[in-house]
């Protein structure tokens, strides 16, 4: 897309979902940090399942390593490699204590230094509890980039170094939310929904008309039916 395709693009998934926001339940940076942690190949429904148990008994890094490795085990069997993610968040919490005073740091470089932490991670924190401008690319960002040509690329980098160049600066926060929720819930990966998408005059897709077509008697009769 061109910058003025992509404002297009962005400008008609605010207006359709304008208050988006993370699906993750938290109430604190913290509560964010081993959220998203634990989210990696997990859902977000799954992860708000177990969090609140975790927090009531563990709200806080000291909390959490007393709480000690099996204990935070026990409250995460039921969510995606659970063994690995209780083990990263006993060592982030350790390390949060040791080198950060138990505060969650605000900048890259020592977000990604935690245990469990990528960049995706650290993007999503700077985002959404520090209200920094970073673009976190998950596999629905990373497929809406590619498949509607708002920021083309081979890997996650790519995609992210061009929805920064592309998207308007002033919207580049709450982009974040408008992209990965339209992922979720509208272009999915198996069977886009093309027929009610927002953004289909500016989106590239080559097989957004078809799909659109074929499914126009459902889309009308789910207009008229409310």
């Amino acid at each position: 897309m061109t910058r003025p395709e992509a404002r297009r693009f962005i400008t008609a998934l605010a207006e359709a979902n304008p208050n988006a926001e993370s699906e993750l339940t938290f109430t604190s940076p913290f509560g964010l940090l081993v959220a998203v942690v634990l989210s990696a190949q997990a859902t977000d429904k799954s992860v708000n399942k177990v969090t609140p148990g975790l927090f009531h008994e563990a709200p806080t890094p000291a909390a959490m390593v007393a709480l000690g490795e099996d204990g935070i085990a026990r409250h995460i069997r039921t969510i995606g490699l659970w063994r690995a993610k209780a083990r990263n968040v006993f060592k982030l919490c350790q390390q949060l204590l040791e080198k950060h005073d138990g505060e969650v740091p605000a900048d890259r470089k020592s977000l990604e230094a935690l245990a469990g932490v990528g960049r995706k991670t650290a993007s999503v924190v700077m985002n959404v509890a520090f209200g920094d401008d970073a673009m976190a690319v998950d596999t629905h960002i990373f497929r809406i980039g590619n498949r509607t040509g708002l920021a083309p690329g081979k890997n996650v980098r790519q995609v992210e170094e061009g929805l920064v160049e592309r998207i308007p600066p002033d919207m580049l926060r709450p982009a974040h939310h408008w992209l990965i929720l339209h992922g979720r819930y509208v272009c999915k990966a198996r069977s886009p929904e093309c027929w009610h998408c927002a953004g289909y005059e500016p989106c590239r897709y080559p097989e957004k008309k078809a799909r659109r077509t074929l499914h126009a008697p459902e889309a009308t009769l789910a207009e008229t039916t409310g």
